[in-house]
């Protein structure tokens, strides 16, 4: 086997792609499949974007790496890109979401300290998903996923997502910071109530602690705005972005209000490939195309084409999502074989659970790619459902 060198940390399937163009990728053996996954919601500009492509090349001849012991053009201006974007937030730049959750773990707890309150407590949700590495694993709301590998990071409380009551009774002195996703997206494209997430802003406020919000999945247009809190109308005091951010290379970033940002000092974090000059540069490019293209007013266009789409082909599943973050909840255990199946016929999906199929095309998906799509979805999942 190709892959008997690598540790088996992935259920993979058969099939190994070779390229890709759009919302469009090629297999090995030259077969072309409608992407509806994006790499996770990473390819949110398509699949190798000329422009993206072209900042990578460029920027690679020039410079690729000498530390964050010195300050690079690339890095500098996607900073002042980022704060532009966010009402002047100041920018740490890593390598993946978790990562960018991490460096949002410590920043809150320092921020605690340095403002004289001895709080080190993170309210979480259940179901949420935040990353692997420790911190971010203790935060996720998942015990499945944590168990093998307790203890876990103290500190750490969970409380039913989408519950504000249950939030407010979370909530005391000792909270530094409460970490929530705006919709999450591994539970399954779960969209909180309305007014949900300006009642997280107003309980923090009351206690003195930050609101973190994990926008690593939503983040960057995916819901039809550039961050799914803006939909809500509310400020976070750190932002976690990853995934799309430099439109397929990895890279995180943890942002933060310039006084919650100075909280940290130099030494208390760092990474050594973080912000690199290629990665920068191609985040840049990203976020050029999205804004040149229209892609944020296209996701949201594009996402209520499809869930319409999906809701008259499946009134009994429930459509659930923002933008092109959609879910379809059947009321079987079919994910699974709808994805593999789905796959076979030149589609790209995605299960989050048994029943639950999500969908995260790229945003440059155009509009007879959707159809395709959905007609091989059709197909496909309508003879699942005829023999469950």
């Amino acid at each position: 086997m190709r892959d008997s060198y690598l540790m088996n940390t992935y259920k993979r399937t058969p099939v190994r792609f070779e390229s890709g163009r759009g919302a469009v990728l090629v297999d090995s053996e030259g077969r072309e499949y409608i992407d509806f996954l994006a790499g996770l919601a990473v390819a949110s500009v398509g699949h190798a974007h000329p422009r993206v492509t072209a900042a990578i090349e460029t920027q690679a001849a020039k410079l690729v790496h000498v530390s964050n012991l010195f300050a690079t053009g690339p890095q500098e201006e996607l900073a002042t890109r980022l704060g532009e974007l966010t009402g002047g937030m100041q920018s740490f730049f890593c390598n993946s979401g978790a990562e960018s959750i991490e460096a949002s773990l410590k920043l809150a707890r320092k921020h605690a300290g340095v403002g004289g309150r001895d709080a080190r407590r993170i309210v979480c949700a259940t179901d949420a998903f935040h990353g692997r590495t420790f911190g971010a694993l203790s935060a996720t709301g998942q015990p499945s996923k944590q168990a093998p590998f307790a203890p876990l990071v103290e500190g750490f409380t969970h409380v039913p997502y989408g519950d504000a009551a249950a939030l407010a009774q979370a909530m005391d002195d000792d909270v530094a910071a409460v970490l929530l996703e705006p919709i999450q997206g591994e539970a399954g494209v779960i969209v909180p109530p309305p007014g949900y997430l300006a009642a997280a802003r107003t309980l923090c406020d009351g206690v003195g602690a930050l609101l973190v919000l994990d926008e690593v999945q939503t983040g960057l247009g995916r819901t039809g705005a550039w961050f799914a809190h803006q939909h809500e109308g509310v400020a976070p005091d750190v932002m976690c972005l990853a995934k799309a951010l430099a439109g397929g290379l990895p890279m995180g970033a943890c942002l933060a209000r310039p006084e919650v940002a100075a909280s940290f000092a130099p030494g208390d974090h760092a990474s050594t490939f973080g912000g690199g000059p290629v990665q920068s540069a191609a985040a840049l490019a990203t976020l050029g195309v999205i804004e040149s293209e229209g892609l944020v007013y296209r996701a949201l266009v594009a996402g209520r084409r499809l869930m319409s789409a999906l809701t008259d082909l499946w009134p009994g599943a429930e459509v659930r999502g923002r933008g092109l973050l959609i879910a379809v909840e059947f009321s079987a255990d079919v994910a699974h074989e709808i994805v593999e199946r789905a796959l076979g016929a030149g589609l790209v999906l995605n299960a989050t659970g048994p029943s639950t199929v999500r969908l995260a095309p790229p945003l440059v998906i155009t509009n007879d790619e959707i159809e395709r799509g959905l007609a091989v979805l059709e197909e496909v999942a309508d003879a699942v459902l005829t023999t469950t």
